[in-house]
């Protein structure tokens, strides 16, 4: 099987696998932060993690944020390039 067909075969979930950079997956993440935004919670969702991380919490999502650098190559460079 050449690796074409393989992207292009549906697998046991009758889904086909589109590789990296799902369309279907950007698609579908676009629409629901779409609706959340439009859902007229977030301020509440803000307040509700503004919350967590000054509350007890806090050090508990500190370390888990830092745990998640360490493990991070870095920032892209094209964020911050200039236009």
């Amino acid at each position: 099987m050449t690796d074409d067909r393989k992207a292009t075969t549906p697998g046991a979930s009758g889904q086909q696998n589109e590789g990296e950079g799902s369309r279907t997956a950007a698609e579908a993440y676009d629409r629901e932060a779409r609706r959340f935004a439009q859902s007229g919670k977030v301020e509440e969702k803000a307040k509700e993690a503004r919350d967590a991380v000054e509350g007890p919490e806090g050090e508990e999502l500190a370390a888990a944020e830092a745990q998640g650098r360490r493990h991070s190559k870095g920032e892209d460079p094209e964020v911050k390039r200039k236009s």
